[in-house]
């Protein structure tokens, strides 16, 4: 059987067994199946192709999940969209794609997704939350879009599978396609990063990202019981810690200080033994002081959307061993997986203990190395040290945010003679990205939050500059490029 009927098979298996929990609602497998079951029916009762591109507007919801879980399991191409966008970006995406369908929930379908879809002729489908009503009515047709139009609509090449927004982590952020047998990794990443592969899942990871869908469909793959958080809360997820009893947690660092910042009693987390995680790097002083406040092993990995995954970690063994003499290694790449350092301007590969990009090959992706944008040095043992982004991107709390992409965005307001983006360090959420702004001359002023509802008009939340400075020039070197260090001391100071 191939993955998809495989996963079909297992969610329609033992119907009673409790599967999923959300805000207090607990979901059985059958409820779960008849979800995705509705979900295929209404594509294939309006003729949708199973070569057309499907989009979802992505929530961390019950309903949201059994739709790409039904998607995935019936051979259909899936395009995850960001819903932190405006829902004018959100609209523009849709109108330049050309989806077939286009699944939301039913408080994101506005008026511009509403005049979008209609213009391309997609078929709406509404997901209602709603406890109250039934499976038909919770996945519906939206009216005035019950019928899939004449088109031209998107058509996918190829074996079927899941389209996912990269974070950067290898270039310019772009749609990164993945068959659905390359799941499979995904289960084998979510058996090594628990301790019996079917222990319960505090999932807070989102699922428009490679991250959260391969932890949905591992889930689901190994019949493991999920409580599914729309987003992270400390409180929240300290409940759902003290009710399940895990004893592994995954997530990002941006969690570990909010946690810490929090003053979380140890004996609310006494059930945890690792926590698992990955997304932005984990600094040597964060990691030591969690790990000294709630004796929890931290295991980190290191993966990209490019890669459908994890290729790089620690593992318990690995960290018993070299958590000492290994301090600040992001681990060594997991089996199959080979990587190297390439120079940086040569890509010839350099010896263990010089610094370069990282190159990694993934064999079950294809026989090419792919080239990141991460300095790393590999020493003689395999362990891999993290030292940083060739491209300048900005970390904010898992989110990888490129100052090229915002920096366009400002440029584009009619005021704006030039801007620069950078990264200044922020206790939470390890860096935020700030921006000083240089105005055209003989224009009326705007305000820095007149630019920063600019900003929010293109970008998603996470990318918006927490702090905008207007400025008389941008400092610039000899070269009369701007000096990143000089905007950098601008807002530190």
């Amino acid at each position: 059987m191939e993955f998809g009927q495989e996963l079909s098979a297992i969610m329609h298996r033992d119907p009673a067994k409790p599967i999923v929990e959300y805000k207090g609602r607990i979901f059985s497998k059958g409820e779960y199946a008849a979800l995705a079951d509705r979900i295929n029916a209404l594509l294939d009762d309006s003729s949708v192709s199973p070569s057309a591109s499907i989009a979802l507007i992505t929530r961390n919801r019950p309903l949201h999940a059994a739709c790409i879980l039904g998607l995935v399991s019936n051979g259909r191409w899936l395009t995850s969209v960001y819903v932190i966008q405006s829902s004018q970006a959100i609209a523009q995406e849709i109108e330049e794609s050309r989806f077939a369908a286009v699944i939301a929930d039913v408080d994101d379908w506005t008026e511009p997704l509403m005049e979008a879809a209609c213009r391309c002729g997609s078929l709406g489908i509404s997901l209602n939350n709603d406890d109250s009503i039934g499976i038909d009515a919770a996945i519906n047709l939206v009216t005035g879009l019950e019928r899939l139009g004449p088109g031209p609509f998107r058509e996918m090449t190829g074996e079927a599978g899941i389209e996912i927004l990269s974070s950067g982590t290898t270039g310019k952020p772009k749609r990164v396609r993945f068959p659905t047998r390359m799941l499979v990794r995904a289960i084998d990443g979510a058996i090594a990063s628990s301790l019996t592969g079917a222990e319960p899942d505090i999932l807070v990871w989102p699922y428009s990202g490679i991250g959260g869908i391969c932890c949905l469909v591992a889930s689901a793959a190994l019949d493991r019981y999920t409580c599914l958080l729309e987003k992270f809360s400390v409180e929240e997820w300290v409940d759902a810690i003290e009710r399940l009893q895990p004893a592994s947690v995954t997530g990002v660092p941006a969690m570990a200080r909010m946690i810490l910042d929090a003053k979380v009693p140890k004996e609310r987390l006494a059930s945890l033994r690792y926590f698992f995680g990955g997304s932005a790097p984990m600094t040597q002083d964060l990691q030591q002081e969690f790990e000294s406040a709630y004796g929890i092993d931290v295991i980190w990995a290191y993966g990209a959307t490019e890669f459908c995954g994890t290729v790089i970690s620690w593992s318990p063994d690995l960290h018993t061993r070299y958590r000492q003499s290994k301090a600040g290694s992001i681990g060594r790449p997991l089996p199959s997986i080979e990587v190297r350092a390439a120079h940086f301007e040569t890509g010839v590969v350099v010896p263990p203990g010089e610094e370069g990009f990282l190159e990694v090959l993934v064999p079950v992706i294809g026989n090419d190395w792919i080239r990141t944008t991460d300095i790393v040095v590999i020493d003689d043992d395999g362990f891999v040290f993290h030292k940083g982004r060739g491209d300048g991107a900005i970390l904010r709390g898992g989110h990888k945010i490129l100052p090229e992409k915002v920096v366009d965005v400002l440029r584009s307001h009619p005021a704006v003679l030039d801007a620069s983006v950078v990264g200044i360090p922020d206790d939470r959420l390890g860096s935020i990205p700030v921006a000083a702004v240089e105005l055209r001359s003989g224009v009326d002023c705007p305000s820095p939050d007149m630019l920063r509802d600019h900003c929010r008009a293109a970008l998603p939340s996470p990318q918006i500059p927490a702090k905008i400075e207007i400025v008389a020039s941008l400092p610039r070197t000899t070269s009369l490029k701007v000096d990143l260090m000089a905007v950098k001391l601008l807002f530190q100071a």
